[in-house]
């Protein structure tokens, strides 16, 4: 069997290096959001617009849980990923073994939270009462198999952090198409209703997840471990958590804010509501390549970082910028002449396509500040700036919750505050970001002169 490939980003072109990595990543991207909608068009399919209700209404609520897994594993990939690049094989081996005990206690702790907190999470969200038995049901079901689910984003974070984008793209490609079957299985055949829907995404993701370890520790010399690597590393354990916390914190700041913007947007009507959400949806598109390029810069910036490498670590940002710049480009274009066209996939009514429309032209002038985000997020997340997480946090909260009240104060804004609420506060983390990335690049540059 061949070996697991790994890539060393402290050589070679960047742009290749960051394309070659962000390619598998934007693919996965595009692919992970097909278990929820898988489950949503078989359990609308199947069991009704009141069963699609019940666990559409779950998706924040568990992403506030499920957000401390996801900000830990990425603080392990991190620390994983410096001592890759510092050439250091026993710390690397040895922040793999670890990152299996923080990945376990700190999955273990959220599913039992979020299983005892599901039906009062649920009720503070105004739950419609007919729908929350399934509601409930479905995100304990999903809580109850996050340790489980744990094993896949363990296994494919610490192969990230050594470069190998693409062993869990496959996997992860194997779990949608094996969660469709499930789900149809489970809840059309079996008749399992939206347990059902949540137990065929539990089993999908589990048998990917060993099958991604299984193969990591065959054919990866870095997932070869000895026992003396198993022992408990706190030095390692402690970086891995200062800097996956920080994470933590900051995707459930952000999840919060959009859930206070959303009362802003439910204030001006079922069209700007209908709007909004198409414009969310496409806007989604626009995300996927960015964040997939801020992954592959945070590798990039970890092994170059921990390699001593600090003039291309500043390279990154460089030509991260030219590849999001080309991006922006298209997209921007596509928005600004088929922004109507876009909209009708989503909707019929012509009142909420000349909005949406409209919106889109508006907010695809702010995507070069969002690529700015994603740009300084990975190259600050590489180097372990573990402060830097929670203040681009605070920022997209205040500006969130902030700025739609400073904007329904300016005559004739009206519901398009919205959107202008979106682009400002894309201007305002973006500007953020960089000055805090300069502020990065100046202390590196005295620490040099000295």
């Amino acid at each position: 069997m061949r070996r697991s490939s790994t890539t060393n980003m402290t050589q070679g072109n960047p742009t290749k290096l960051l394309l070659s990595f962000a390619v598998p990543m934007l693919i996965g991207n595009i692919f992970q959001p097909a278990y929820s909608l898988a489950d949503s068009i078989i359990v609308g399919q199947f069991l009704g617009s009141s069963a699609l209700a019940a666990i559409g209404t779950t998706g924040s609520v568990t992403f506030l849980f499920f957000s401390i897994c996801n900000g830990i594993a990425s603080g392990s990939g991190i620390v994983t990923s410096q001592y890759y690049g510092a050439g250091d094989s026993v710390q690397t081996k040895r922040a793999i073994a670890n990152a299996a005990y923080i990945m376990f206690v700190a999955s273990l702790v959220m599913s039992v939270i979020a299983y005892i907190a599901a039906p009062w999470a649920l009720a503070a969200m105004k739950t419609p009462e007919d729908i929350l038995p399934d509601a409930v049901v479905y995100m304990r079901m999903s809580c109850i198999g996050v340790p489980l689910v744990a094993v896949y984003n363990y296994s494919s974070s610490m192969l990230r952090a050594l470069g190998d984008s693409r062993t869990p793209l496959y996997f992860l490609i194997f779990a949608c198409i094996l969660n469709i079957g499930l789900d149809l299985l489970c809840v059309n055949v079996w008749g399992m209703g939206v347990f059902g829907a949540a137990l065929a995404t539990i089993i999908a993701q589990i048998i990917a997840g060993v099958g991604c370890m299984l193969y990591a520790l065959k054919c990866n010399p870095y997932f070869q471990l000895a026992r003396e690597d198993f022992t408990p590393d706190w030095r390692v354990i402690g970086k891995s958590v200062r800097l996956g916390l920080p994470l933590a914190m900051q995707w459930s700041m952000v999840a919060l804010s959009t859930s206070a913007l959303q009362a802003f947007v439910n204030s001006f009507g079922a069209d700007a509501m209908a709007a909004f959400t198409a414009t969310n949806r496409v806007e989604n598109l626009v995300h996927l390549p960015y964040g997939s390029i801020s992954a592959a810069l945070a590798t990039y910036a970890g092994q170059n970082y921990g390699a001593g490498n600090l003039h291309r670590v500043k390279d990154g940002l460089k030509h991260g910028m030219l590849i999001s710049a080309v991006f922006t480009v298209v997209m921007m274009t596509a928005y600004q002449v088929f922004s109507a066209p876009i909209m009708r996939m989503f909707v019929k009514e012509t009142v909420v396509i000349d909005i949406g429309a409209q919106a889109l032209r508006l907010t695809s002038w702010f995507y070069i500040f969002l690529a700015l985000i994603n740009m300084c997020r990975g190259i600050l997340n590489g180097i372990g700036d573990a402060l830097f997480a929670f203040i681009n946090g605070v920022v997209e909260v205040i500006c969130r919750i902030g700025l739609p009240l400073l904007v329904v104060l300016i005559p004739g804004v009206g519901m398009w505050g919205i959107w202008w609420t979106a682009g400002v506060t894309w201007v305002i983390s973006g500007l953020s970001c960089l000055m805090r990335y300069f502020a990065w690049r100046r202390k590196v540059s005295a620490k040099l002169a000295a």
